[in-house]
């Protein structure tokens, strides 16, 4: 496997991943920039709609028909949140040219040509999104927003994150508020997009059994050539003026429920790159594995937890510690998970395989 980057122009990297483990190609395009109150909502619609056509395709339909046509091709899209970053993310993934039943093809170039069209050339009408589309999308969004607390787990976690950094980025949820929704129209969301492909950081993907051409196939890409360059608009993590809290701050929010979620939060003072390795090991040994001190002590020795885990977020530096418990036995549940904790902090745990 063999990874480059290339510098396309300021602020637009390529990267690629030539292996031949796959028998097709992966295409991606992340778009990422500063995770903030007003926008959020906006990223979130946004991501929908270019989902919805391009200028060639201005369909779903006609975008499922040229997959059809590609072979069968699959086209995805998504919106995540990473750090104090929001990242709207699309993929499209063909069979290599080496399997296609004609040689000759160039689905490669033709899937990373397209996929580009999606994200960089819109379907427009009268200077602005369709109507129908973002009204659609703005409902899509608003239904997931209300339907969140449906997925406890997720819920739990999202609203500890809300707790942990009421002020910051980090706490905003990645699909918005529906407050905000009612702001967007298809004009506005248009004049935010043409800004926001003009300032954000791109980098595009592609893996797979590649070709020299890939390079010039981007650079020389109309869409690519529209593109200024720029000081990319997005927060790069740092430990600097972190703040940490002097005392634990405990939430409970009751519903009718038979099992409830225990979710604790822990930031982490990484004051050098290496030691983000070294917490990678701690989480590991935590609760991120099957032999961690959490699934082995709390979920398997003393039966308080059917979910006991932890995970750590390199981006902004916190470990999550998960649980699913029965209501009765929160206290026990939490006395047992801070004592894992000290014992870590007193390296009560085995140093190598036995």
């Amino acid at each position: 496997m063999k990874y480059q980057q290339t510098e396309i122009k300021k602020g637009i990297k390529l990267h690629t991943i030539d292996t031949d483990k796959f028998k097709t190609n992966l295409n991606a395009i992340l778009i990422t920039t500063k995770l903030n109150r007003q926008n959020v909502t906006k990223n979130a619609v946004l991501s929908a709609i270019l989902r919805r056509g391009s200028k060639q395709m201005p369909s779903q339909e006609e975008i499922s028909k040229q997959m059809e046509e590609m072979y069968g091709a699959s086209f995805d899209c998504g919106i995540d949140k990473t750090g104090d970053n929001q990242v709207l993310k699309f993929y499209l993934e063909t069979i290599n040219d080496n399997f296609l039943p004609q040689q000759g093809e160039e689905m490669l170039k033709t899937s990373l040509e397209k996929l580009l069209e999606i994200v960089l050339d819109p379907y427009i009408e009268n200077e602005s999104f369709k109507l129908e589309y973002v009204e659609q999308e703005k409902n899509n969004i608003k239904q997931r927003i209300e339907g969140k607390i449906d997925n406890k787990a997720r819920y739990s976690l999202d609203r500890c994150i809300e707790e942990m950094y009421p002020n910051e980025p980090f706490g905003l949820y990645k699909f918005g508020y529906i407050e905000d929704l009612e702001k967007i129209d298809a004009k506005n969301l248009y004049t935010y997009y043409k800004e926001l492909i003009q300032t954000c950081k791109i980098d595009i993907f592609v893996s797979g059994i590649l070709k020299e051409n890939i390079k010039q196939v981007v650079e020389e890409n109309e869409n690519i050539k529209k593109l200024q360059e720029r000081n990319p608009n997005y927060i790069i993590p740092t430990q600097k003026n972190k703040k940490f809290p002097e005392k634990e701050n405990i939430i409970t929010e009751k519903m009718e429920v038979t099992q409830g979620k225990l979710i604790i939060g822990l930031d982490v003072l990484i004051d050098n790159e290496e030691l983000k390795y070294d917490t990678l090991i701690y989480n590991s040994i935590l609760g991120g594995s099957a032999n961690s001190k959490m699934f082995q002590n709390v979920r398997e020795k003393a039966h308080l937890a059917y979910v006991a885990n932890s995970n750590y977020l390199r981006h902004k530096d916190n470990i999550f510690i998960n649980c699913g418990i029965e209501i009765g036995n929160y206290e026990k549940a939490l006395e047992l998970i801070k004592q894992q904790i000290e014992d870590m902090k007193k390296g009560e745990f085995t140093r190598k395989r036995p």
